[in-house]
């Protein structure tokens, strides 16, 4: 048989002792990479950067959306500036996510200093309540943000940093009002001084602080004009409160609707505004409206001056 028929010989121990010299070798490099890091280390003082979430704040709140903003605080303990190179972001309410995303290269921290790096997120209401049914306008919700940092350290490598906060946020709603009744004070065809007793039903889980009242009220579509809220007003949680406007208008302007309302025919009035409101996640603005409202005047028989009552 020709040389070339022979089968080959392979010695399979001989292979074996290589890869196993070949595997110990590969694992003498690494140890000996792993122990020149920590030399390193040790000799100008490498070492992982710490952070922390240290506040959730929202800047800006209203029916359609919550501005969020979160400050980590990153401490870099290394002779070199680090770059940030990824954050990455999840706000969930009970398991269920609520936004997330990706902010890249998020900037540089200094060699041996902090930096408060401010996350801006931005809650849709719209998107939540159309993904999730069982959130309602007015309730308050449960929330978990969290946080990834990505940081790049010479001897370490990319590594991440996961920072988590819990809390609660409102999902608000505006609440409802009504012109109950209007109370003249003076009336006269030039002028004439009333009081707008306004009924004010708050229907979120939470209390609004009553600042500011910024509206205007037409009666037979003739505007009358708005006036200022006189002093702060408590709103409790879904309830009812009730509220006391002057207000000045001319009734000469309403031609024939003035002696329809005097006939008891009534006439119609719309009330459109906004109201400013404090509350236990911060300052909201927040609309107001009534359309459809009817007025008749009638004679107050007890009090010199007559009354508008709205029905």
């Amino acid at each position: 048989m020709a040389s070339s028929d022979k089968p080959d010989s392979v010695d399979r121990g001989m292979d074996k002792d290589k890869n196993e010299g070949k595997g110990g070798f590969l694992e003498k490099v690494k140890d000996f990479i792993h122990d020149i890091g920590e030399k390193i280390e040790e000799t100008i003082g490498f070492g992982k950067p710490t952070a922390d979430v240290t506040g959730i704040h929202l800047p800006s709140i209203n029916l359609k959306k919550a501005d969020i903003v979160v400050d980590v605080l990153i401490k870099n303990p290394n002779p070199i500036p680090i770059p940030l190179i990824d954050i990455n972001y999840l706000i969930e309410s009970d398991g269920r996510k609520l936004v997330s995303g990706l902010i890249p290269d998020a900037g540089t921290i200094h060699a041996h200093g902090e930096e408060t790096v401010k996350i801006p997120l931005t809650l849709i209401y719209d998107d939540i309540k159309s993904t999730y049914d069982d959130i309602k306008p007015g309730s308050i919700i449960p929330y978990r943000v969290k946080v990834d940092l990505i940081v790049d350290i010479p001897v370490f490598g990319r590594i991440t940093l996961p920072l988590e906060k819990t809390g609660e946020i409102p999902i608000p709603y505006k609440p409802d009002i009504d012109v109950e009744k209007i109370h003249f004070k003076r009336f006269s065809f030039e002028e004439t001084v009333a009081v707008l007793h306004l009924k004010l039903e708050n229907k979120n889980d939470f209390d609004l602080g009553l600042n500011e009242l910024d509206y205007e009220i037409w009666l037979a579509e003739v505007s009358i004009g708005g006036a200022e809220l006189q002093k702060s007003e408590k709103l409790p949680k879904n309830g009812i409160s009730y509220i006391d406007i002057p207000i000045t208008f001319r009734p000469k302007d309403f031609g024939s609707a003035l002696w329809d309302m005097i006939r008891g025919r009534g006439t119609g009035y719309t009330m459109k505004g906004n109201i400013n409101v404090d509350t236990p996640f911060g300052a909201m603005k927040l609309p107001i409206s009534k359309e459809g409202g009817t007025t008749r005047l009638k004679k107050d028989d007890d009090e010199d001056n007559d009354v508008d009552e709205v029905s």
